[in-house]
């Protein structure tokens, strides 16, 4: 079996197709040498090794033979012997997996210097200190990557063999007056070198290793070792890598940009990363090795003047100093994007005059450049509306519509815990541990981070308050992470190594102990939680052009509707300016929880008769009436879904003893009849018990007083002069019997007033019998909308909010691809969705489908829902950008 593939000037195997096997890094040298460009000649060890050697933690069989055979080709193009006391040829050996994974793995450069080599290597270089400085780099890296990193050695407060031999040589260059290492003698670095080994051999009692094939062989499994690093995990669950994918090595034949003042190593990119600007944009270092560029070890020089920076002012370019060698490296970047067809990274090592490409890659970049770069590759022709669309993730999407941390300040700080990235975004502020002191701390101007186990509706006001909420326990789809996401604020949920205790109102997070006003700051896109503050950039993406241009070629290729689930005048507003084509979820219950409706909501709960209820709905009635005409006057010519009460009255209720004493105060009944009703309303199982249309069923008068709202509502606003489109919702309706039953008495209630406009009413399907008899239910309603949070919980028998407890070990295990609560899961719950379009169809050819949980947010769902054909998704308003490129590019 081939496990190797050669790439140089004079022979190739592979080319940049064949990612899968050789790795990003492996197939683009492979195609940069087919393009004849300027490459140290090299092999690759495909993934499939990877994957083997982690099975077996041994090389398969023939690998070494193959091994060997590449390095005799690699001898005879570079007229150099690896191992030789004369003129030896040096390694290095890099990871590269098919997805770029930048500083996730582990390098290890100079492989094969030796005590002998050594020597060989100052002779034919003519200079000592080159050779021994290129030696110190080898044991330095060997050390902490080979040595260490690889057999597993715990590394506390950050100080592993690295950290011990930069001591002892910083120390060095102290007791001489050495203030840089370019500045050492060969001697010096003679001599470090020698003390190097003594510190190893004490640390790891065992020798550096002298022989050369040793070094390439345990650096080649070091680098696979580091496959499975918790760094590299760490990246991969972030950006959604698959674990099973490996590392392919590419092992290259070294070129020296430390070789002297001739010689130089450099970073670039085709166009600026940060801004998208068309330019060429990038950093050198004389007399360096690339990895002191990427390191920060020295301070680099801008490549030209695009690239220099207000602390480079006095920095010599590149193109000033080797304008020749300059111009070739630009000739090579302009026949490199126009290959790729996409901004290029770059890595370039100069070895006395002679320029070398090391690496292209496509370049990570941020979302404002994301979107200005395909919207130019569009214009310069290079790619056509289609593929720009495809070029733009939804993560840069987010980032350009949310506050987000500065970067630059970021990268200094250290995460001290992690939870699941809930709300996008960026945070900063002290530390609150209830909602009462979030709104007070907001009052007085201050930022708030409200920190909960959990959330409830009675939070509502402290959340709202807070800049970012970050909880202990919950899912995706939990209170916290809905509301959030439906404010567009950040949030971090299920960050289970916060230990919150409320009654001393402090944060433990393992050894980092937190009280109430303390500060920390949020990274909501990526679930990191900082202990300290760390500035936010605001967003503007409404007077950005280049947002625009995207959100309207989205809606030019789209198919999928696109509707925004909005409880208030306010949420609808910012809909409608996120591009919602109406409101798909308007969600009557959050609209009692505001201190002027509570206490009346509290008196139809608690009524004992049919009378004192009906006088409590008689004063909700115009509360509901108002909010329902700013939401339809919002979405005036779009429709608008409002979903009768759903949540179980006891949600409405107080819990604590003092509450309850209050409450019991402000109506004038005793503690206990309180405390009765609300032992009495109490449920085993809530989410499956007294909600939804059973509520209306139970108390019929509910349903007539919301759709008495809702039609005087759309009445006024028409003689206003609007166009209001509603659509009423019933929730949870399992049976066609359900529907016909609160369907009759909407209707009745429209009959009744003598109003005269055209409605709808629909149902919620969330329950797995709504899907198995939607042909039934069909017959009666204009329309279906998806509750897939509710239909995934009573199809998996998940709850949503205690999943958290559990989850990670199913993904690690794959007993679950993914969270069925983040993406629907289209094998199960996909399913009956399919199933109930297909018979809802067939029975209602007029009937409407859609989806209203937070999957229709979600662009793998999307995906899902565009193949199977529904209407529309709705989602959270500053979801809805996202929603509408998701749906754009399902639909190409």
């Amino acid at each position: 079996m081939k496990y190797t593939y050669f790439f140089g000037p004079k022979l190739t195997e592979g080319d940049a197709q064949m990612s899968n096997l050789l790795g990003g890094k492996g197939a683009n040298l492979a195609e940069m040498s087919n393009m004849g460009l300027p490459v140290p000649p090299g092999f690759t060890i495909t993934t499939e090794v990877c994957n083997y050697f982690i099975n077996y933690n041994d090389f398969p069989p023939d690998l070494i033979s193959q091994i060997n055979s590449n390095i005799n080709c690699i001898e005879k193009q570079m007229k150099k012997k690896f191992g030789s006391a004369e003129n030896p040829l040096l390694f290095s050996v890099r990871s590269g997996s098919k997805v770029s994974m930048p500083g996730m793995m582990e390098t290890v450069l100079n492989v094969g210097l030796t005590e002998l080599t050594v020597r060989g290597l100052a002779k034919v270089s003519g200079n000592n200190q080159f050779a021994y400085d290129s030696y110190r780099r080898l044991i330095m890296m060997y050390a902490d990557v080979v040595m260490e990193k690889s057999n597993n050695i715990q590394i506390h407060d950050n100080l592993g063999i690295r950290s011990e031999l930069e001591s002892f040589m910083d120390l060095y260059m102290k007791n001489i007056n050495c203030y840089s290492d370019s500045q050492l003698s060969g001697r010096d670095l003679k001599n470090i070198c020698s003390e190097f080994k003594k510190i190893i051999y004490k640390k790891f009692n065992t020798h550096f290793p002298d022989d050369p094939y040793v070094q390439l062989h345990e650096s080649i499994k070091a680098v696979f070792k580091s496959w499975n690093g918790e760094r590299a995990i760490n990246y991969r669950n972030i950006e959604n890598i698959p674990h099973n994918m490996g590392t392919a090595v590419n092992v290259q034949s070294m070129v020296f940009g430390n070789l002297g003042t001739n010689s130089a190593t450099g970073v670039a990119f085709t166009r600026n990363p940060s801004t998208g600007k068309n330019v060429f944009y990038g950093e050198w270092l004389e007399n360096a090795q690339g990895e002191d560029v990427v390191a920060g070890i020295r301070t680099p020089n801008p490549i030209n003047e695009d690239s220099r920076s207000g602390n480079s002012s006095e920095s010599i370019t590149l193109e000033q100093k080797y304008p020749d060698i300059y111009n070739d490296l630009y000739a090579i970047k302009e026949k490199l994007e126009m290959h790729y067809r996409d901004m290029q990274d770059i890595e370039f090592t100069i070895e006395n005059k002679n320029l070398w490409m090391l690496q292209t890659r496509r370049g990570k970049r941020n979302g404002v450049s994301s979107i200005q770069i395909a919207i130019d590759l569009n214009r310069e022709k290079m790619i056509n509306e289609r593929e720009l669309l495809n070029r733009i993730s939804y993560n840069h999407l987010n980032e350009i519509m949310l506050p987000c941390i500065d970067p630059a300040e970021e990268a200094s700080k250290p995460v001290i815990a992690m939870g699941l990235p809930a709300g996008p975004g960026g945070a900063s502020g002290k530390i609150v541990f209830s909602a009462d002191t979030a709104q007070k701390y907001h009052d007085n101007g201050q930022s708030v981070i409200l920190v909960r186990k959990e959330t409830s509706p009675e939070d509502i006001h402290g959340m709202f308050a807070a800049n970012g909420i970050l909880t202990s326990k919950g899912g995706m789809t939990s209170h916290a992470a809905l509301v959030a996401r439906g404010w567009g604020k950040c949030c971090i949920v299920g960050c289970s190594e916060a230990l919150i205790d409320y009654n001393k109102k402090t944060m433990v997070v393992g050894n980092n102990k937190f009280k109430e006003g303390d500060t920390i700051t949020l990274n909501g896109s990526l679930g990191a939680v900082y202990g300290s503050k760390i500035s936010l950039i605001e967003n503007k993406i409404h007077d950005n052009d280049q947002f625009n241009q995207i959100m309207q070629l989205s809606d030019q290729y789209k198919k999928l509707g696109v509707r925004a689930n909005a409880d208030t005048e306010k949420d609808a507003k910012t809909a409608r300016i996120m591009g919602a084509q109406g409101i798909g979820l308007c969600r009557t219950e959050h609209m009692f929880f505001s201190p002027s409706r509570i206490l009346t909501m509290r008196k139809m709960i608690l009524a004992t008769t049919t009378k004192q209820r009906l006088e409590a709905l008689n004063e909700l009635l115009p509360h509901q009436q108002k909010d329902f005409y700013g939401i339809l006057k919002a979405m005036t010519d779009y429709p608008v879904t409002i979903r009768l009460l759903d949540p179980p009255l006891h949600e409405f209720l107080p819990t604590s003893k003092k509450q309850i004493e209050s409450l019991a105060q402000k109506m004038k009944i005793s503690f206990q009849n309180i405390k009765n009703i609300i032992d009495d309303l109490h449920e085993i199982n809530p989410m499956l018990g007294h909600r939804g249309c059973r509520l209306g069923i139970t108390y019929p008068e509910i349903t007539k007083m919301q759709a008495t709202a809702i039609f005087n509502a759309t009445e006024q606003l028409i003689k206003d002069g609007f166009k209001p489109k509603p659509e009423i919702m019933i929730p949870l309706i399992g049976t066609d019997k359900e529907f016909i039953h609160q369907r009759e008495i909407i209707d009745s209630v429209y009959r009744k007033g003598n109003y005269d406009f055209q409605y709808m009413v629909g149902t919620m399907i969330e329950i797995p019998r709504a899907c198995l008899v939607a042909e039934d239910i069909a017959n009666h309603a204009d329309f279906f909308s998806f509750g897939t949070n509710d239909l995934t919980q009573t199809t998996f028998g998940y709850s949503r909010d205690d999943i958290g407890g559990f989850l990670q070990e199913y993904l690690s295990k794959s007993i679950l691809e993914n969270d069925p609560f983040a993406s629907i899961d289209i094998h199960g719950v996909g399913k009956l969705i399919e199933r109930a379009v297909k018979k809802g169809k067939e029975n209602n050819s007029d009937l409407k489908i859609g989806v209203c949980g937070e999957h229709g947010g979600d662009p793998k769902s999307i995906h899902f829902f565009n193949k199977i054909n529904l209407d529309y998704v709705s989602c959270s308003p500053f979801r809805v950008p996202i929603a509408r490129l998701a749906s754009a590019q399902s639909n190409l």
